[in-house]
Formats: C-alpha cells, structure tokens, sequence
C-alpha cells in the first residue's frame, strides 16, 4: 500500500481497537485486586489456624466447667440428663478428666471403636497449628479426634472425643466469611489506586497514543503535533521528546520535499539545458580554429568549462535522487588542479583577494580527477564568498595546502573572512541547513562530504584561533592489489 506519490504509506497495517481487559486499565485493576487477595491469604493461613484453635479450646472450656462438679464427688456420676446437655455444649461423644494417674469419665455417649488423631493443645507450635488446620479443611470431616490440654493451672487434663465434623464446617464458614470480606478489601482498595494511575498514567499514554496515530496519519501537518503536558514527571518528559521528535521528522519530511522538488525541476530543464551547451560547445570548438594568441589560450579552458556544466547537469539529477557516480579513481597531480580552480574563479583576475598555493610539483592523490575538482572548486568558492562580505582585514587570501604522509594525502583550505556562524556549525555539511550565508542552499558542503566520502577519505572543519575558516581533506590510497603489485614490479 502507497501513497499518491509513491512513498510507503504509514499506516498500511491497522491498528487492533483496544479493550478493557486487554488494555492497561483492566490490567491494572485485576493485578491490584489479584495482589491485595494474595495479602490477604497470607493473613488467612495464621488466622485460620488461630480459629481452629480457639474453636478446640472452648470446647475444653466448656468441658472443665462441667467437671469441676464432679471433681468434689470422687463417687458420683453426673445425671444422664445432665451429661447429654455436657455432651450437646461441647459437641464431644466422651468427656475424660484426668487427675494425675487416675482417669474418671465425666460424660460419655456412644464411644467410638477408635481414634483417627489426636491434638494436645498445651503446647502448640504455629507451624504445627497452620498444618492441622489445613489437613482439617482439606482431608478432615469424617474422623473421629481426641484433644486434650490443661484444666486452668492446675495439673488436671481434660480429653474430649470429637466428630471432626463440626469443627470442618465451623471452619468451612468462617473461610468463606473471610474470603467475602477479602474480596471486598480487594475492590475497595483497588478502585482508588486504579481511579489514581489510570488519571496518573493511563490518561497520558492514552493521548500519546492517539497523538501518534494522528501524526502517522498526517505527518507534514504542523497542528499533528504534539502539546506536551507541562509536568515533570517521565510520561511529561517523555511526550516533550515525542514533540521534538516530530518536528524534526516534519523538518525531515519538508527538505526531502525540496529535494524532490528540485530533482523534478532539475530533470525538466536538463534536457534544454544540454541542448543549449552543446550549442555554447560547438561554438568553443570554432574558436580553437581561431589563429589568435589569447583566443588559443582560453578556448581549451572554455572548452573544459562547457564540458564541466554538461556534466554537472547530469550529476545534479543524480544527487536528487540520493546517488553520485563512483569515483573513477588514478593518480592526479594535484598543484595543477588547484591551479585550475584558481583559474575558473578568475582569482588571478581580482586584485582584492590573493590565492596562495603550497603543493609540491610532484604530489600525486589517488582520486577521481573531477569529483575532486568539484570539492576543492567548492571550498575555495565558499572561501572567496566569505571574504567578498569583508571582515575589516587588509589583506584578504585563500591558501590551499596539500602533504602526502605516508599513503594519506591531506588538502587544506583556509581563509582569514568572518568565519563559519554558530547555526552552519550546528548543521555541517546538511543540505539546505549548512549554508554559511544568506539565501545559500548549503548544497555545497553536501556534495564535497559525499563525494569525500566516497573516496573513504575525510572532511571536517578545523578550529583554530585566528580568524577565518579551515577545512581539511583526507584521502587515502586505495590498497594495492598483490597481482597488480607483481604486475607492476
């Protein structure tokens, strides 16, 4: 899926719809709700435990009441009326008080064949608590128990025998009481904190969110972009970022416009454009058969001017389209390249600015003899651009030096003008923003870093303390072939 103008659409896949559960709301409030109910059954496993404990010793309470009558008559039994309504209170089948080895029966029912457990409550460790509870609630209800503990202070026990029924579903009622109220902890305390981060936090990233899909619907819009918050907090910070963002994306999107633009531009005059300098070319041709001193002197130099535009037209349409030519790289004397440059400036001709040269005759540079015209002539005529505004020297000079070290060649170009403003340092070789003057495109820069590093080579801008402006070139050899070294040894 494209756009009109052929570039990928931005929102070519659809965007799921987002609901409660599966968005960060409902998230949010099952994960509270869900951690407040694992608090409270960390509180459920002690207080549990606690109850069954205290359901036992009521019984034994209860239980002690009794036989305190019948502990002052050594040879009495309870009435059968008086046992049941014992046995009924405490839920127990048999009532035993034990006085140190003597064992006396205060109430009993059916007695049961056997035992399934038995408890002593005297000492009960937690751990021990916590597991009896759970094996009650779990594998308890049928079993016949014995429990046992202390009559006071003194060193009377007292048993009972238990249906384990009663105590499980005591326990069963208070589980579920404990678990209603658990449950309606957990709502009340989730709702506040939800109500708190979904205002917080979900609003925020909600707007963000719709912001974004704003944007990608309509990137180059200027009212797409985003109002950041204001706060402080990360989700405020995080949506001045996504504002900047934007704008640049929107800056972004605006030059390669302008690039498209001209590339659109470029290829609808280069066709009459070549025509025209093929015509300027044929009439430099008839020229070179002019017997004149001065006209044989500039025709060759017209001649490779004319040769120079025709290329550059060609080559202009294909930075337009982000692509320059490789380089066709050999050994090219450099001082007469400069001079070249110097020449096409006509700096011979001006009187006002001096072109000083500091090359050796001999030195050579591995490199495309024109694409390395194109950024010396570049820098050398932004240097003469700057000290045509004048700076209040006298003595206004373009110097170009040029020293092989080693397999690397380094060119220099310095200019004692007014020196590079703070906004061109900032965006450096950047088309359309890196321009040192007003009204210049900034093209210029461009190119020479492409075409540098086309030659894995370097350009960068040299500070340094008087005034003006330095640019040094890297360029190295290319890396020599072990068959073209034997071919040429």
């Amino acid at each position: 899926m494209v756009d009109r103008d052929g570039t990928p659409s931005l929102t070519e896949k659809p965007v799921p719809a987002v609901s409660f559960l599966s968005g960060l709301s409902g998230r949010l409030l099952l994960l509270t709700a869900v951690f407040v109910l694992i608090a409270e059954v960390l509180i459920f496993v002690p207080s549990v435990a606690n109850m069954r404990l205290q359901w036992l010793r009521d019984r034994l309470n209860t239980a002690a009441a009794a036989s305190v009558v019948i502990e002052g008559l050594p040879d009495q039994e309870l009435p059968r009326a008086v046992q049941a309504e014992t046995l009924m209170a405490t839920g127990a089948k048999a009532i035993v008080l034990k006085k140190q080895d003597a064992s006396r029966i205060v109430a009993a029912a059916d007695m049961p064949p056997s035992v399934d457990a038995q408890y002593d409550l005297s000492d009960v460790s937690t751990l021990t608590s916590i597991y009896d509870a759970f094996d009650t609630l779990v594998f308890g209800g049928d079993r016949i128990i014995r429990v046992f503990g202390p009559v006071g202070e003194s060193s009377t026990r007292i048993e009972l025998l238990l249906d384990e029924y009663k105590l499980r579903r005591a326990m069963l009622g208070y589980a579920r009481n404990v678990f209603i109220l658990s449950m309606i902890i957990s709502l009340v305390t989730a709702s506040p904190i939800f109500f708190a981060l979904n205002r917080l936090l979900i609003r925020p990233i909600r707007r963000m969110t719709a912001n974004i899909q704003e944007f990608t619907a309509d990137p180059s819009n200027p009212s797409r972009v985003l109002e950041p918050s204001g706060g402080r907090d990360e989700i405020a910070v995080a949506g001045v970022h996504l504002a900047a963002m934007q704008q640049t994306l929107q800056r972004t999107l605006k030059e390669q416009k302008n690039l498209a633009d001209l590339g659109l531009a470029v290829s609808k005059i280069n066709h009459d454009m070549r025509n025209i300098l093929s015509s300027a070319q044929l009439m430099s041709d008839r020229l070179s058969d002019v017997d004149d001193p001065v006209v044989k002197r500039v025709a060759p130099k017209l001649l490779r001017s004319i040769d120079r535009a025709v290329g550059y037209t060609n080559e202009v349409l294909s930075y337009g389209r982000m692509r320059e030519p490789e380089p066709r790289r050999r050994f090219v004397a450099l001082r007469p390249l400069v001079q070249e440059v110097s020449e096409v400036l006509a700096l011979d001709s001006r009187g006002d600015i001096e072109f000083t040269l500091q090359v050796e005759p001999g030195l050579q540079v591995d490199a495309d003899s024109e694409q390395l015209f194109r950024v010396i002539h570049n820098l050398c005529r932004n240097a003469v651009e700057a000290l045509s505004q004048g700076n209040g020297v006298e003595r206004r000079t373009v110097l170009v030096t040029g020293l092989r070290t080693g397999s690397v060649v380094s060119i220099a170009i310095d200019d004692n003008g007014p020196g590079m403003p703070a906004k061109a340092r900032e965006n450096l070789f950047a088309a359309f923003r890196g321009s040192a003057r007003s009204g210049g495109t900034g093209l210029g820069l461009a190119i020479a870093r492409e075409l540098v590093l086309a030659h894995g080579g370097t350009i960068a801008l040299v500070e340094k303390v008087t005034p003006g402006t330095l640019f040094r070139i890297e360029l190295p050899d290319r890396p020599v072939p072990l068959d073209a070294f034997r071919h040429r040894a």
